[in-house]
């Protein structure tokens, strides 16, 4: 009886963790939600890169799936595709899969900074084959309502990184 009543605050902590976890990744996914919309900017590239480079972009949000998956699509001048972007919930993660132009479907898991503003996302794994490089890491930024920027790195062949930053407002 003893050993059960020094074990349960161990176990209630346990508990408290893994719901303090689950509500972070579903306040980074609502986060996100509040962009959904039509989005408008430009993008840069680090290192330049041509085909991208001050190229103008649209992006859409869109909550679907009755709000379990928030679905990322982009256009960009000049590229005749439109990489998909699903962002979903896992249980106790905040899941991203990108459907590249590369072939690959690589995740990623995010997590958010304490002030609320950014949710972060590290590489996990990868399907299909990275011989063409593979997306590796996004971040998104929330300005204000009507603004955000979006941060995605690109692991070309090599390991050799290039960061797309898209400034956008919402499109009228």
């Amino acid at each position: 009886m003893r050993s059960l009543r020094l074990m349960l605050p161990v176990v209630l902590l346990s508990f408290s963790a893994a719901a303090f976890a689950q509500s972070d990744a579903h306040r980074s996914f609502d986060t996100l939600k509040t962009l959904a919309g039509s989005w408008e900017g430009t993008v840069t590239t680090l290192p330049q890169q041509a085909a991208a480079q001050d190229k103008s972009v649209q992006i859409s949000l869109r909550a679907t799936s009755m709000g379990n998956a928030l679905m990322h699509e982009m256009k960009m001048e000049g590229r005749p595709d439109d990489p998909i972007t699903m962002l979903y919930l896992d249980s106790d993660r905040l899941l991203l899969t990108h459907y590249c132009d590369a072939g690959n479907r690589p995740r990623m898991v995010g997590t958010m900074t304490p002030d609320g503003k950014r949710v972060e996302f590290e590489f996990l794994d990868v399907a299909g084959g990275t011989q063409h490089g593979h997306m590796h890491h996004a971040v998104f930024t929330v300005v204000d309502a009507n603004h955000h920027t979006e941060d995605w790195t690109y692991m070309m062949p090599g390991d050799k990184p290039v960061t797309a930053h898209f400034d956008l407002q919402r499109a009228k």
